[in-house]
């Protein structure tokens, strides 16, 4: 309990020091600081696989959800039916992601990329979609920095615990937990003889 009350608070004083410093040197990192720190830290805190697998599904639903706003602006009409079929599409992806790393990139965080992306970005794309270029990597640079203080504001101090491994991922023979089980492979071997 003590380190995740620490790590609640050192993310707080990383998000403080975040928007004090961005507003005294001008870099409007403000709109999505507790966005960022929070989501950065989800991937810290979350123990599930190794810190690399989480911030790299992380990384490919950011991406994904960037080519679903590539996709809306260059080809899909501003309908409800052209917002689905992106929204379809960047979910395919963070699900084909997940797949082909054969669940070594979890689907979780591939998600929370995209979930962190369009959060941040929506409505200023829906404000200007043919400027999607330009305030794209605006708000993907904003947003990526602040998880990154998240992140490491969290891992500094991050509970640890045990991690689950993908499937299909080798695991250590352990003894029988459950007495039912064992007691059926006592039966069982009575059986044979």
């Amino acid at each position: 309990m003590r380190k995740t009350v620490l790590a609640g608070v050192v993310l707080a004083v990383a998000a403080v020091v975040v928007v004090l410093l961005s507003s005294a040197l001008d870099l409007q990192l403000e709109s999505v600081a507790l966005l960022g720190g929070a989501l950065g830290a989800v991937i810290a805190l979350v123990p599930d696989r190794g810190p690399a697998a989480r911030l790299g599904g992380f990384a490919a639903g950011f991406v994904a959800a960037w080519i679903g706003y590539a996709v809306r602006a260059a080809l899909l009409p501003d309908t409800a039916g052209g917002r689905a079929v992106a929204v379809g599409l960047v979910v395919l992806l963070c699900v084909g992601v997940t797949v082909v790393s054969r669940d070594r990139l979890p689907l979780w965080s591939t998600l929370l990329g995209t979930a962190a992306l369009s959060g941040a970005y929506e409505l200023t794309y829906a404000a200007a979609p043919p400027e999607f270029l330009s305030t794209s990597v605006s708000t993907a640079t904003t947003l990526l920095l602040n998880v990154a203080v998240g992140f490491l504001a969290a891992a500094l101090v991050a509970p640890t615990g045990e991690t689950r491994r993908p499937e299909g991922a080798e695991e250590e023979p352990q003894p029988h937990d459950d007495p039912s089980s064992a007691k059926l492979d006592d039966f069982m071997m009575e059986k044979s003889q």
